[in-house]
């Protein structure tokens, strides 16, 4: 089955925003590359040197958020943020509360977390950086997880 990774653009804040994300999930950065360690680094304006090529921070289980400094140098110029959504489906309640209470710290709330009329609890907001998420925790969707894993266990003895 494919893996969802979001790769988020950002305008010369990629590491503050990366950081921040891992306060908030943990973990290590897969991968860092700047633009000086490219091997297109000629090409590069001094300014933008230390600026992010390219940094990877796995979150969950096959899942990675990736990112970039967009150099307007080479052209790009964004508008951040308003395009797409991140979604992120829980294993518990406890886990969406901790996402949602990091991630959504200094942002603007669109739907706060809490139980959903389709059954999910479900929380859908934008970070103090601009980017819009989704959080979903479905119990149903837990409880076959659970039995499947169960039932996995048995079948291996």
């Amino acid at each position: 089955m494919p893996t969802i990774n979001a790769y988020l653009n950002f305008v010369d804040n990629t590491e503050e925003v990366f950081n921040f994300y891992k306060s908030v999930f943990g973990g290590e950065f897969g991968f860092i590359m700047r633009y000086k360690d490219s091997p297109e680094k000629d090409k590069v304006p001094a300014k933008d040197a230390n600026k992010i090529m390219h940094i990877s921070l796995p979150i969950g289980e096959g899942a990675m958020l990736m990112g970039t400094d967009a150099l307007e140098s080479a052209g790009r110029h964004l508008k951040a943020g308003n395009n797409f959504h991140i979604s992120l489906n829980t294993e518990s309640r406890q886990e969406a509360d901790k996402l949602y209470k990091g991630l959504s710290a200094g942002g603007s709330i669109m739907v706060p977390l809490g139980d959903a009329f389709w059954g999910d609890y479900f929380a859908m907001f934008t970070d103090k950086y601009g980017i819009q998420w989704m959080i979903s925790y479905h119990p149903a969707e837990s409880k076959v997880h659970e039995q499947y894993a169960s039932d996995y266990s048995q079948s291996a003895k």
